[in-house]
């Protein structure tokens, strides 16, 4: 059975007029048109993966540049697919450059049953840089009856700035496993993930503030004097969702000068 191997690079540049970006593909993976819905300054891009879900064997890669002074945000227009192995690994790598401004913020991940997939997200920061993102991740189809019972699901997060690692976090699930619905675990819940707010100094009232607009439903943490995380599961994609994009909303203003969170019209298509 045939597989894909594809490759997106893209490049945000500071240009006079605001934000540009290049693009260069190899195989099913696009980008929209650039999109300027707050601005010349700020470019939205959406990522497109036109076979609609990775298949055992594919090997997928993005690449993402942003240079000093361009601001970028990249989602997706709807949720990411791993589809059943069929006795191949598939992989997908994403490395973040930045050393202007990016928004990663793609919609969900779904990982079937039986799925055979490796994850893995590297982002370097400059010392200037700005880096929001957030990753979520649903094992099984709970809307189809479909739980998490066979395969396996791999991912590693490394966030680094001005060189240095700041964070490291590996999640390692066979399907089946105790952990699926362990209290020292996920509990039964099988939706998760990771939310972050990299770059400038976060001071003790950014992070009282970040606290207090989520309130208990999210717990951010100051890993670093420059980087805030928090994770979170959930019974349900939507309402893990709602969670970070409150977290989005609180922080997008504290680390962009007062630019209010807009959400992307494609989140409600």
């Amino acid at each position: 059975m045939a597989s894909w191997r594809a490759e997106l690079d893209l490049h945000f540049r500071r240009q006079a007029h605001g934000t540009t970006l290049a693009a260069r593909h190899a195989g099913p993976l696009r980008i929209q048109k650039p999109l300027y819905p707050e601005g010349r300054a700020t470019c939205h891009a959406i990522l497109i993966h036109p076979p609609g879900g990775i298949a055992g064997g594919d090997e997928l890669r993005v690449a993402v540049r942003v240079d000093a002074g361009a601001h970028a945000l990249v989602t997706t227009p709807g949720a990411g697919k791993w589809y059943k192995a069929d006795g191949r690994a598939s992989s997908l790598d994403v490395e973040l450059r930045v050393d202007g401004a990016l928004e990663w913020l793609p919609q969900e991940s779904i990982v079937y049953d039986a799925a055979d997939a490796r994850s893995r997200i590297r982002i370097d920061l400059g010392p200037r840089a700005l880096m929001l993102g957030w990753d979520i991740v649903a094992l099984g189809r709970k809307a189809a009856g479909e739980s998490f019972d066979r395969g396996s699901f791999a991912q590693c997060i490394a966030f680094h700035h001005d060189g240095e690692l700041q964070w490291l976090e590996r999640t390692s699930i066979r399907g089946g496993d105790p952990l699926l619905h362990s209290p020292v675990g996920l509990n039964g819940r099988h939706v998760f993930g990771s939310v972050w707010a990299g770059g400038p100094p976060w001071t003790d009232a950014d992070v009282e503030s970040v606290r207090a607009g989520c309130g208990e439903a999210l717990v951010a943490t100051r890993l670093t004097p420059r980087l805030l995380v928090a994770r979170a599961v959930a019974t349900s994609t939507e309402g893990l969702r709602r969670r970070f994009e409150a977290f989005w909303s609180l922080v997008r203003p504290l680390a962009l000068a007062g630019l209010a969170a807009r959400t992307p019209r494609i989140w409600a298509t």
